[in-house]
């Protein structure tokens, strides 16, 4: 068998060549750390009862790998948390440090699409048009309108105009003219133009409402009342013209509706992968975080072990042979890397903001709920 190194229980580190990446070598706090963390994963593989065939870098390595994976979990839950305001932020500079303050503005710029189809602003421009309308004609194609008019593309009508004559102005007022001088009187207010007088100074606003009703009810029903029918941007008018004239209408270019709009900086975060964390500052973690990161990284070393193990299945010694526990080291580092990794996540989805503001909540619902049960003191005075 080939010689292979055994952990004397002694450890040195050397900043920029005892970890592989050196990302946490300039902090002094992971320098005394690594010395300590070397020697309890020694003493929890069985130094000094047993030999562990580990080297000091072994075990840095391992240190600085859960220092990172630790760093990874918790900005990640960071970024699913807080992705939607920082989409379109720019890259700048680490975030490590920085409070991301929740905003409305993505949300209201998503909206901006919304509101385009509600007709309440958006984000497209709408254009407006007329069709000359014939007495022979009661069908016209707006999609050849829009040819006609060096429209590329399609069109999406949005409204029709038609502004039939107010129904105030078919009022009957049975007082008119007759001498009670009402109409002049609302005259003298600009109001005599508008609706029959009396009613200003008589009956409820109600009883105009109504009336006014009842004559666009009877033009719907009675008459031929004006009205259209659009389909597939062919449009029909009813009833059939019986004169030139002009339709008004509002449309959407299909072209500009279906358009997706690129920012083409380069310094907008575009993906999760753009948004500038960086590995984290070891002295800025908490002890909760520590301790964390000691056991992953004891786990880490049984994992790396039990693959140098797995290379010597026997191992002979004077007189006999000794066989190495590479099956069971291997399957404990796997569960309890699956352990931690699963509490890890718990505890970053049960702080996250929803998780709190539910917790918050229910706080306050048990406070109201005690309350209830304490007897009220009745004051005399």
């Amino acid at each position: 068998m080939a010689n292979v190194t055994i952990w004397d229980g002694t450890a040195t580190f050397t900043s920029g060549s005892s970890t592989p990446f050196g990302f946490y070598d300039s902090d002094t706090v992971f320098q005394t750390d690594a010395i300590k963390v070397a020697k309890f994963v020694g003493t929890r593989l069985g130094y000094p009862l047993m030999d562990v065939e580990l080297q000091d870098d072994s075990m840095f390595a391992c240190f600085e790998e859960a220092i990172t994976t630790y760093g990874n979990e918790v900005f990640q839950y960071k970024i699913r948390e807080n992705y939607l305001n920082l989409e379109g932020a720019t890259t700048g500079s680490s975030m490590n440090n920085q409070l991301t303050d929740p905003t409305l503005n993505r949300i209201v710029q998503i909206a901006g699409h919304y509101g385009t189809e509600a007709e309440v602003g958006g984000n497209v421009r709408k254009y407006s048009g007329s069709l000359a309308i014939t007495g022979s004609q009661q069908e016209y194609d707006l999609d050849q309108w829009a040819t006609d008019q060096g429209i590329s593309g399609s069109i999406e009508i949005r409204k029709v105009f038609y502004q039939s004559p107010p129904a105030i102005q078919r009022y009957f007022d049975p007082y008119a003219g007759t001498g009670t001088g009402v109409q002049s009187l609302m005259q003298a207010f600009d109001f005599g133009s508008f609706s029959p007088g009396i009613n200003f100074m008589l009956m409820p606003i109600s009883y105009d409402v109504a009336l006014l009703q009842g004559i666009e009810f009877n033009d719907q029903i009675r008459k031929s009342t004006y009205t259209f029918e659009l389909v597939n941007n062919r449009i029909k008018v009813f009833p059939k013209p019986t004169s030139e004239g002009y339709l008004f209408f509002e449309y959407y270019k299909l072209d500009d509706k279906n358009v997706i709009n690129f920012d083409n900086s380069t310094t907008k975060i575009t993906n999760v992968g753009e948004v500038p964390y960086s590995n984290p500052q070891y002295k800025q973690i908490n002890s909760v975080g520590r301790q964390w990161i000691f056991r992953y990284t004891l786990a880490l070393a049984k994992e790396l072990l039990a693959y140098i193990r797995g290379k010597y299945q026997v191992v002979p010694v004077p007189g006999s042979e000794a066989s190495l526990n590479q099956a069971d080291l291997l399957a404990d580092a796997r569960s309890e890397k699956i352990e931690l990794m699963t509490n890890l996540r718990e505890m970053l989805t049960s702080t996250g903001r929803s998780a709190q503001l539910e917790a918050q909540a229910k706080e306050a619902e048990d406070v109201q709920s005690t309350l209830k049960s304490v007897p009220m003191t009745i004051f005399v005075g």
